[in-house]
């Protein structure tokens, strides 16, 4: 092998080197950030057991922690974003225990809506971010939600509901969402990956109450 190719494989070796070392770095960075918001978000979970209770929602504690994560990952007053819901307006909240309350009425309110108009679970969840108007969309249109349903009422329904007449976009850069748009959200139309967001987190959330130093 002559010199100059030694040399740039040398080169290539040392670059491969440091993307790898980026890439465990960024790698190990993420997993911190992640693991204090799972922390916060744990916090409020002696709350979000006695407001579940109170609507027979026992089962759905780590939808809730999900939803927390979600929203706010633990680091805002108003939790659950559940200002609107209660006030009509955001920023009402005063308090996360007010949020938890509203949120998980809330969140009651949606989920009976969507047994009783016979669809799934993750169309009440999806209705949580959508509105309740979501509810018999899906039941209209084969009755289980998916990320397609969801991006169509967010196109043809929510966003011409409050003013994006015209399928005005804006960037939304997940890997969730570049891999299935290329990464875009409708103005005005609600998060139509909401449901899938709260699904990964309560992955997110088992996951980390299997470590033993973390649970």
């Amino acid at each position: 092998m002559s010199r100059r190719n030694k040399k740039k494989r040398h080169v290539i070796g040392n670059v491969v080197r440091i993307i790898l070392l980026v890439v465990i770095f960024f790698g190990i960075y993420r997993f911190y950030i992640v693991k204090s918001q799972v922390e916060e978000v744990k916090l409020w979970k002696p709350v979000v057991i006695e407001e579940a209770s109170r609507y027979g929602l026992e089962e759905f504690d780590d939808v809730i922690l999900a939803i927390i994560l979600t929203e706010t990952k633990g680091e805002h007053i108003d939790l659950m974003q559940s200002s609107e819901s209660k006030y009509g307006e955001q920023n009402q909240i005063t308090s996360s225990e007010e949020s938890i309350k509203s949120g998980v009425k809330h969140l009651a309110e949606v989920l009976t809506q969507s047994q009783n108009e016979g669809t799934d679970i993750w169309t009440g969840v999806q209705a949580y971010n959508f509105g309740s108007n979501y509810i018999p969309y899906v039941r209209d249109n084969g009755g289980r939600h998916n990320v397609k349903i969801a991006e169509r009422y967010s196109r043809e329904v929510l966003a011409p509901l409050l003013g994006n007449n015209n399928n005005k976009k804006y960037r939304y850069l997940t890997l969730r969402a570049l891999k299935y748009n290329k990464g875009h959200l409708y103005i005005d139309g609600g998060n139509f990956f909401y449901a899938d967001i709260v699904k990964w987190n309560m992955a997110v959330l088992d996951v980390m109450s299997k470590i033993p130093w973390f649970s």
